[in-house]
């Protein structure tokens, strides 16, 4: 357990900030965007996660991509090229797979589609969506950084199978709730 004694230091009031290891960075570093982004992803998944019922069994697996997405910053905090990887900036062995586990059930509970899903519903859903896009940002943030730096192959499969796992879970919260999804309406037909 990682004891906080005190919040702020005054290190980053210049823009600049630490990475594991202690190299210093801008706050404008891709670096910091990508595992920014993940932050912000698990900071929506936690509203998320206070919209779902604690018996929802999708609630249990969402918490547990959250914990994923700490190592996942981690990972991402770490110039590999400087600081080797703690065991702690490593992703568990077949969390990827669980995902997909995840989505193979929950498409398989779902009717089929009829067109593309406009993002809304319940509350629940719509948050759901959105915790999709961002992660499809953290996505985007991840690959323009493992353009430049190394970046694990299973960070970068993960959080893509994270955004399609999201689009899934967003239907089946819908679906559970009987309520009605909003099709987009196409109106170049």
């Amino acid at each position: 357990m990682v004891k906080i004694t005190k919040v702020y230091t005054r290190r980053g009031d210049k823009g600049m900030t630490d990475l594991v290891g202690g190299i210093r960075i801008s706050k404008t570093d891709i670096r910091l965007e990508a595992y920014g982004t993940i932050d912000e992803l698990s900071s929506h998944l936690g509203l998320l996660v206070t919209m779902m019922s604690p018996e929802e069994e999708e609630r249990t697996v969402v918490l547990r991509v959250q914990n994923n997405l700490f190592n996942i910053g981690t990972h991402l905090a770490t110039d590999q090229s400087q600081t080797p990887l703690y065991a702690s900036a490593r992703l568990p062995e077949g969390e990827t797979a669980l995902l997909e586990q995840r989505i193979d059930a929950i498409n398989a509970a779902l009717p089929q589609s009829q067109g593309f899903v406009l993002p809304g519903g319940t509350m629940a859903a719509a948050q759901c969506h959105v915790c999709r896009t961002v992660c499809r940002r953290a996505e985007r943030r991840i690959d323009a950084l493992a353009e430049q730096a190394q970046v694990g192959p299973d960070i970068i499969e993960y959080v893509n199978r994270l955004s399609d796992y999201l689009f899934v879970l967003a239907k089946i919260i819908n679906f559970n709730a009987a309520h009605d999804e909003i099709l987009w309406q196409n109106a170049c037909k």
